[in-house]
C-alpha cells in the first residue's frame, strides 16, 4: 500500500507493506512501514533494489548460520569437539554471522549511494 499517510492511515496499518511519500517528513509520523520524501521518489526502485539486496543478506546470514551449526553438531556428535572449544567457537561464529550481515549490508548501501551519484 502507496499513500499519504493522512486520509488512509487505517489501509497503511492493514496492509503487509506501506509506504507513505510525504513533502515533510518530519512533522507527522504517518503508520507506515516507511517515509519517502516527495523529492526523493525517483529514489524508489534503488529503495526497493536496496530493500531485496537486504532481505538476500538476511537469508546468507540465516544460510551461514545453519551451515555452522551443522558442522558443529556433527563435529560435536562424533565426539571430536570438547566442551570447551564449543563454548569458544559458538559465540565466535555469532559474531562472524552478525559481522557479514553489517558489513554487507553496508557495502552494499555504499554501492547503491554510488549508483545514485552517477549520471545515468
Amino acid at each position: 500500500m502507496t499513500g499519504d499517510g493522512l486520509n488512509d492511515a487505517g489501509a497503511l496499518m492493514q496492509s503487509d507493506v506501506a509506504l507513505t511519500i510525504a513533502d515533510k517528513v518530519y512533522h507527522f509520523s504517518p503508520a507506515s512501514d516507511a517515509v519517502l520524501e516527495a523529492n526523493q521518489f525517483q529514489n524508489l526502485a534503488k529503495f526497493i533494489r536496496f530493500a531485496k539486496t537486504s532481505i538476500l543478506i538476511v537469508k546468507l546470514s540465516f544460510l551461514m548460520s545453519f551451515l555452522y551449526n551443522i558442522i558443529g553438531i556433527s563435529f560435536a556428535i562424533s565426539g571430536n569437539l570438547s566442551p570447551i572449544i564449543a563454548a569458544i567457537l559458538m559465540p565466535i561464529s555469532s559474531v562472524s554471522v552478525v559481522a557479514f550481515a553489517t558489513f554487507t549490508t553496508r557495502a552494499s548501501s555504499k554501492y547503491y549511494r554510488a549508483c545514485e551519484r552517477t549520471p545515468s
